[in-house]
């Protein structure tokens, strides 16, 4: 008499919870710990239910799982089997190999150019990790995660049929328009929705423009201080950085014209200079316009603050007062957002879209589908305008609360250079202190305050630091300063 290929099937204990669930891993534990050994047959999926008194839809759902990741296969007309090899057994630990031995001769051939930047952004960790007073942050507690949330499925249920396809690297078609019609009206920028090319980000957009239009030895004009981001990206690219200082009027457009003619890209903050927060004068944006066209020099118009402004309006971009196109103009959501948002958009000149859209469909192909659709529903819909407004208002109460508390408890140690916009403060040491010493206390108690020589690629002559504001209560900002001056103080016994 032929024996039955079923073997004796082992006796089953269902946790708590979902049932199909339960019995999955009743199955899986069952075959790796043998009882349902390689080859064996599982009695049928009426039977099974039966035998464990549940439902055999839930019979079907733990085996179709168990079918779909390999630890079952079924043969036609016979029935349901333990597979043959289990995928678990095709995953082996690999040893831990000591590699100490290895690191003093291992040659690196990287990038010296990025390679320069590593110390620096290792001694950058350090702070990095601490929360509070952290330069570049928006009103994130303000983010209204709820509505947002609604309209990701939104977003999700209306396109979720386009996924596969292929789309324009540009961006999503309505979320450039709405862009367009909102950067017009708001900014004042010349523009059409085809020049809108969506990034991830201000970073991505410098890369691109890095990868689009420099060689190696091009030069690239920069505020000093500027971008600390801008800058590597830039020397990454080999390309040669020179740091232009501002005064009263910004940055000293007249020594770049006079100085640095061979430059071909000039990268500024002109809205909201990064980080001292001076505004370039109308007078030296139309002299840099009139330069770039006669010259045939690119400039980058880094418009990352333009929103947060509180006591009066910001002279128009330089993008919407050029008239020869030679402006490459970046925005971002990120600090009206959220920091880990990662979408911006660019303004290209049209002589520049084809080439733009290709470095981006090379970089990355294009930006998250869902958030671009969730982003123009939240712009389209008026939420993202009720919001910019509802952040400024926030933003300047927090930085009237931190100038106050810095004043009360900090005014031997600090001078603030007070402006009527951004998200961080610049305040400058008292001749007494070193951006070192004062950075080491904030550190003590936890702040993420900033350096200002972390921003400049010369030797800064008067020592600051920079304070985030926008992201904390304006009680939270008062009771860091106080434990700051506390701390201090103390110290100082």
């Amino acid at each position: 008499m032929k024996s039955s290929s079923v073997a004796h099937f082992p006796h089953l204990v269902l946790a708590q919870g979902n049932i199909k669930d339960a019995l999955y891993t009743a199955l899986h534990t069952a075959i790796l710990d043998g009882r349902l050994h390689a080859g064996a047959k599982l009695p049928s999926s009426r039977a099974l239910a039966e035998m464990m008194s549940i439902s055999r839809n839930s019979v079907l759902a733990a085996l179709e799982r168990l079918l779909d990741e390999g630890y079952l296969i079924t043969k036609p007309s016979s029935g349901t089997y333990v597979s043959a090899v289990i995928p678990d057994q095709l995953i082996h630990a690999q040893t831990q190999t000591p590699i100490d031995h290895l690191v003093t001769t291992q040659y690196l051939d990287v990038n010296p150019n990025l390679v320069q930047h590593l110390k620096t952004w290792q001694l950058q960790q350090a702070s990095q990790e601490k929360r509070v007073f952290h330069v570049g942050v928006g009103c994130v507690d303000l983010f209204p995660h709820r509505l947002w949330g609604k309209l990701l499925g939104r977003a999700w249920r209306q396109s979720y049929h386009q996924l596969g396809q292929t789309h324009d690297p540009r961006g999503y078609l309505a979320l450039r328009q709405a862009i367009c019609n909102y950067v017009r009206s708001t900014r004042g920028l010349n523009c059409t929705t085809q020049q809108i090319l969506i990034v991830n980000g201000t970073q991505q957009a410098i890369h691109l423009t890095a990868f689009a239009l420099l060689q190696k030895q091009d030069q690239v004009c920069m505020d000093e201080p500027g971008y600390d981001a801008a800058l590597a990206v830039f020397q990454s690219f080999g390309a040669k950085t020179q740091p232009i200082l501002s005064d009263d009027e910004g940055m000293n457009i007249p020594d770049i014209i006079q100085n640095h003619a061979q430059s071909k890209l000039i990268y500024t903050t002109p809205s909201h200079h990064f980080p001292l927060g001076g505004t370039l004068s109308l007078k030296r944006r139309l002299m840099l316009l009139e330069w770039a066209a006669q010259q045939q020099k690119w400039i980058f118009e880094d418009d990352y603050n333009s929103e947060f402004r509180y006591g009066s309006r910001a002279i128009q971009a330089l993008q919407g007062l050029d008239h020869q196109q030679r402006v490459i103009y970046s925005g971002t959501f990120s600090k009206m957002m959220f920091p880990e948002f990662r979408l911006g958009f660019m303004v290209i000149p049209e002589a520049l879209i084809e080439l733009f859209s290709l470095a981006k469909k090379q970089i990355d192909s294009q930006c998250s589908y869902l958030e671009q659709v969730a982003l123009s529903l939240f712009i389209q819909e008026g939420h993202y305008a009720r919001h910019v407004r509802k952040i400024r208002k926030a933003c300047y109460e927090r930085q009237q609360v931190l100038i106050h508390a810095i004043q009360t408890y900090l005014a031997d140690i600090l001078t603030i250079q007070v402006t009527d916009s951004g998200i961080h403060l610049l305040c400058w040491l008292n001749p007494n202190w070193t951006e070192q010493e004062f950075i080491a206390y904030c550190l003590k108690v936890d702040l993420a305050v900033q350096p200002l020589s972390r921003y400049c690629q010369t030797d800064n002559s008067q020592s600051a630091v920079l304070f985030g504001y926008a992201a904390h209560q304006p009680d939270e900002i008062w009771r860091n300063i106080q434990k700051l001056a506390e701390a201090i103080k103390v110290s100082m016994i």
